[in-house]
């Protein structure tokens, strides 16, 4: 479990600033953890999709969908 967080914890780090980087050092952050994934792209449109739509909403709002039944 411990794997895990550290895990998780630099890939944060790594994309902090997603925002104001360019396409080549996306692929890049994406590819120290995704090194055999043979569509980064893919990867890359998609976080930059969840990007722009998590800036439009709350996090809460996507927390109230899971929690409530």
């Amino acid at each position: 479990m411990k794997d895990y967080i550290n895990l998780f914890h630099s890939m944060v780090s790594e994309i902090h600033f997603w925002e104001k980087l360019n396409k080549e050092e996306k692929i890049k952050k994406i590819s120290l953890f995704l090194s055999d994934f043979q569509n980064i792209d893919y990867f890359l449109e998609y976080f930059d999709r969840f990007n722009e739509n998590l800036s439009k909403k709350t996090l809460n709002s996507y927390l109230k969908s899971v929690s409530n039944p």
